[in-house]
């Protein structure tokens, strides 16, 4: 009688059009060192016309491990495969894996230990880039435990995770194939707020995220209005599970400054007409819903002020901020209030005509510590000497100051 085990981890890798990289990729999975017993690869051949669905079978008849290969017509999006590939998973963990990319050596069998030694429902391995930029802020360390607001995870949304399969079938967790872009940010982020833990593996490279030299990557290609479509699903996510309030504020940071503000970065100068009044049309209704104080306090000055004008629907003084960012440009800085106050004099500041608030070109604490001469709040309360005794000691910088 053969006693079947359930796998610990079940690999799903969508695959279109995927060759020559899906031969690293599948070459990467047999050399893992969980070994072939506990685990299994569900691949989907998303409708293939270069022989990737050939190859996967091959791979199949002739892995350690178990190998389902389902070949399906094109469904436009990653999304579709990894649903089918959910579908049929039977591991205790599920980890996507892109047919252009590869596993870490060790990355399946260090993952699941990190998840059954801690509890936790999502588990992070470090990536690194191969012609691509990976990311890197939540990658400072390894966290045994820790969650959306207690860490830089936000900015990592990508599906690339070891996920625990029960979290994902107790809420019915699926990838919305109605998304062409940012699927896997709505799938990642909503398992991060409903896990119970999330590890963070910084001491060893789990995945390697590669650049393809065609360019056939899924975030670089199709319309900038599946931008806004990503963005408003993020947004909506987030107002669903989170109460208004700081936490929220802080999770409303990663689609304003990732999805959203690069749509009036650069390209924003060298859009038609039509593109400018549409872009600012379609993000008008997430600003009114989503964008906050405190939102806004958490950005950059020069991040907030094209936000702030987006909001307003201000073309003509967006264009001059954009063009002025574009050029890496230093905005003036100016010193008020005995250096507790820091302000980035970015185009339109104190400008009657445009009429802009000062506080949208006020400096946080956390980027005006970067200007000398900055003495933070905490400045206000100490006596006049003290002030004049820092000042006497503080370098010359250049940095206009006036009188509050």
């Amino acid at each position: 009688m053969t006693v079947v085990t359930q796998p610990d981890v079940t690999v799903v890798i969508g695959a279109y059009e995927a060759m020559p990289y899906l031969v690293e990729c599948l070459a990467s999975v047999e050399a893992q060192t969980i070994g072939p017993a506990r685990m299994e690869v569900i691949a989907v051949d998303d409708g293939s016309t270069d022989g990737t669905g050939e190859y996967l079978e091959e791979f199949a008849a002739r892995a350690e491990m178990p190998v389902t290969v389902v070949r399906q017509e094109n469904s436009g999006s990653p999304s579709g495969p990894r649903n089918v590939g959910l579908g049929k998973a039977a591991g205790r963990y599920v980890f996507f894996l892109d047919a252009d990319d590869r596993l870490g050596t060790e990355a399946l069998e260090r993952m699941v230990a990190m998840a059954d030694r801690n509890g936790t429902d999502v588990v992070l391995g470090r990536v690194e880039g191969v012609n691509r930029t990976p990311p890197r802020s939540m990658f400072g360390r390894t966290l045994d435990r820790t969650d959306v607001f207690s860490s830089n995870i936000k900015f990592t949304l990508s599906a690339q995770k070891l996920f625990r399969r029960a979290l994902l079938e107790r809420h019915g967790m699926r990838f919305d194939e109605s998304l062409w872009t940012g699927e896997d940010a709505l799938f990642t982020l909503e398992a991060y707020l409903r896990a119970d833990g999330v590890s963070v593996l910084a001491d060893h490279t789990c995945y390697y995220l590669v650049g393809r030299e065609d360019g056939k990557h899924v975030t670089k290609t199709g319309s900038y209005t599946l931008r806004f479509d990503s963005a408003r699903a993020l947004m909506k996510l987030i107002a669903d599970m989170v109460p208004a309030g700081p936490r929220r504020d802080d999770l409303m940071v990663r689609p304003f400054l990732i999805t959203l503000l690069p749509q009036f970065g650069p390209k924003f100068l060298k859009d038609g007409e039509a593109v400018r009044r549409n872009k600012l049309a379609l993000a008008k209704p997430l600003l009114d819903a989503y964008w906050t104080p405190g939102v806004a306090r958490r950005l950059k000055v020069h991040e907030r002020l094209r936000l702030h004008l987006v909001a307003e629907q201000r073309a003509e003084p967006l264009l001059d901020v954009v063009e002025f960012v574009r050029a890496g440009k230093q905005a003036p800085a100016l010193l008020e209030r005995r250096g507790t106050r820091l302000y980035l004099a970015y185009p339109h500041f104190r400008s009657e005509a445009a009429g802009i608030p000062d506080d949208v070109y006020l400096a946080e604490p956390r980027e005006a510590r970067a200007f000398p001469g900055y003495r933070g709040p905490a400045a206000r309360s100490l006596p006049r000497r003290a002030l004049r005794r820092i000042r006497r000691l503080l370098p010359s910088a250049g940095i206009g100051a006036a009188a509050a």
